[in-house]
């Protein structure tokens, strides 16, 4: 690692560029031109998100907040956590522990550093860990290990059986820095009685581990603020999803990043909510005018995105489907498994969706166990992705209830749980009547395939499929 790249902490440089940027729009919109005009090679990225509106500003807010959160949480006298986005970080702010979500940070510095992560990933292998294992870990991760962070107390996971190099990336961390190391343990199967079972004791367990690590029992009161939150967020993102089903779709692409953005970092805290809300407005207003949500007024394609986005420097995927007049509606990140959403209400599966309870504490351990068997991966691909409840069935669905005219796929060459089944998903996709993608880029490393050859055979797929 050059000497340069440890010169100051990563997440302190992020949090920095977040505060700045979430502040341009304090002043008029004369000074926020002209400030923006001064933003060096990622004013694209601040651009995309501020041009979205209220709800783009409260998330830029809620991003330097989180970043906040993690500098100085030490010094607040707050324990931290290394954690993953399949893991709902409401139980951690209901016990005082800050998360730092590894693929929140990795994806912050591919959107909006020129050299990515590169660094980082790098420092990963140098010190032994696997160049195979997935990149949406290793990017933040490399910085930790190499000391140029703030610092780290606890680490927590909960992909064993989900994604292997996800979990691999958390055991080594904490065997590396010799740190507390706490895991959940998913059965293959999603529902019934023993497997319902298995995660409230284990989820019981994680508390346990949680209160032995910073002296304080799990407080009730707070825990039902916590999944009062829950429960108002989850009303809001059923209403997005509603939503997302009007042709045409009155909610802007980059919508779906704020969802997921905004759950992964503040679930059950207020800063979510707020973003939510925003983006519920700004959907009602342009429901109610038949309006589309895209910046160009127009939806010519629907696109669904059965695992993640491409999370390269500026945005540059949400820009391409603007371009061409594409609507993304979701993808595995962003939809959530309550009884609640869509998806449960019109497939009818309610065992496969969870409910938030209140009416004593076991209950509310139990929902919040329920809510994060639920999250995104752990939901759809603990298991085989032809069975039921699981990835090709949620796919199929959401493919349906949002009338996808294309689905794509997009990982990393680390995904090897999803990689060893996408070219069946892709041939029962293909079979059920939706013309399917495979993107060979990682989302989070643009040294695999640049963005350039990414959006050529991007394109040349719409082409060939008569899409465009």
């Amino acid at each position: 690692m050059r000497p340069e790249i440890r010169e100051y902490p990563f997440d302190w440089m992020l949090w920095r560029t977040f505060l700045e940027a979430s502040r341009m729009k304090r002043g008029t919109e004369k000074e926020y031109r002209t400030t923006l005009a001064k933003v060096p090679y990622f004013r694209g990225i601040v651009a995309n998100i501020l041009d979205a509106g209220k709800a783009g500003e409260a998330f830029l807010s809620l991003g330097a907040a989180y970043l906040d959160n993690i500098v100085h949480a030490r010094e607040r006298g707050l324990k931290n956590a290394v954690t993953t986005f399949c893991f709902s970080p409401a139980l951690l702010y209901a016990m005082d522990v800050t998360p730092i979500c590894l693929e929140v940070l990795t994806a912050m510095m591919a959107l909006t550093y020129r050299r990515g992560t590169g660094e980082f990933l790098d420092y990963c292998n140098q010190i032994g860990f696997t160049e195979t294992s997935c990149s949406s870990q290793r990017g933040a991760l490399g910085a930790i290990l190499a000391g140029v962070s703030s610092g780290v107390d606890l680490v927590l996971t909960d992909t064993p059986g989900v994604c292997d190099t996800n979990a691999n990336a958390f055991a080594f961390a904490a065997a590396f820095l010799e740190k507390p190391f706490y895991q959940l343990d998913m059965p293959p199967r999603l529902t019934g009685k023993a497997s319902r079972d298995y995660h409230r004791k284990d989820f019981r367990a994680l508390i346990r581990f949680l209160e032995a690590h910073t002296g304080k029992p799990l407080d009730r009161d707070r825990l039902l603020m916590v999944i009062q939150e829950v429960e108002t967020q989850d009303r809001l993102i059923a209403e997005l999803e509603d939503m997302a089903r009007l042709i045409p779709n009155p909610l802007p692409g980059i919508f779906q990043f704020f969802v997921y953005g905004s759950r992964f970092m503040f679930a059950g805290r207020p800063e979510c909510t707020r973003v939510l809300e925003a983006m519920v407005d700004q959907g009602r207003a342009n429901a109610a005018a038949g309006r589309a949500g895209m910046q160009n007024g127009e939806e010519r394609l629907r696109a669904l995105f059965c695992y993640i986005d491409h999370f390269t420097l500026n945005l540059r995927l949400w820009q391409f489907l603007e371009d061409h007049k594409i609507t993304t509606c979701g993808n595995i990140l962003s939809y959530i498994w309550s009884q609640r959403s869509p998806y449960v209400r019109l497939t009818g599966n309610m065992q496969e969706g969870y409910r938030l309870e209140k009416p004593d504490l076991d209950r509310m351990i139990d929902s919040l166990a329920e809510q994060n068997a639920r999250m995104p991966m752990v939901k759809s691909i603990r298991g085989p992705y032809d069975h039921r409840e699981m990835w090709l069935e949620s796919t199929l669905a959401l493919a349906g209830i949002y009338n996808i005219d294309f689905i794509v796929y997009n990982g990393t060459p680390g995904c090897r749980n999803t990689w060893g089944m996408v070219k069946l998903l892709a041939r029962d996709t293909e079979a059920a009547g939706f013309p399917t993608y495979l993107m060979y880029a990682d989302a989070f490393d643009d040294r695999v395939e640049s963005w350039e050859n990414t959006r050529a055979r991007f394109e040349e797929f719409l082409r060939t499929r008569r899409l465009i």
